[in-house]
């Protein structure tokens, strides 16, 4: 029992000799996060089943190589309303200065039929609206 500690812990320490502590230079960080508005939407279908899924694609524009597609904000304003607001990173490495387009997408699994109506911010007080029928 005490050579299997021995060989345990010398793999221990082995793994920590062989571990680098050097910082990885593609890493960086997120200094903070906004809402970014969402250019266009497409949605393939108009109409689904109740219980099916259906994945709706927002397309949104970035004006440095620093930020990026962080994450949406899908709030429930009704029983078949819902808000959607995209947010974008912002990091401390190095920027370039080119615009860039990026695509992102929620996934829609409606668990009553109706009639979804879904609002996209795009900037202020303007908004993307489209519907979806449930059957």
């Amino acid at each position: 029992m005490k050579s299997l500690l021995k060989i345990s812990f010398a793999a221990a320490v082995l793994g920590l000799f062989f571990t680098s502590c050097k910082d990885d230079d593609d890493y960086q960080t997120i200094e903070s996060v906004d809402k970014v508005k969402i250019d266009s939407v497409k949605i393939v279908n108009d109409t689904m089943s109740v219980f099916s899924v259906q994945s709706i694609r927002t397309y949104s524009t970035y004006d440095t190589g620093c930020q990026g597609f962080y994450g949406y904000d899908y709030i429930h304003t009704g029983e078949f309303d819902r808000d959607i607001t995209a947010y974008q990173y912002f990091t401390s490495g190095n920027c370039t200065q080119a615009k860039h387009k990026s695509a992102s997408q929620i996934n829609f699994s409606p668990q009553k039929k109706g009639n979804y109506t879904f609002k996209f911010w795009n900037g202020n007080n303007n908004w993307i609206t489209k519907t979806i029928v449930v059957e």
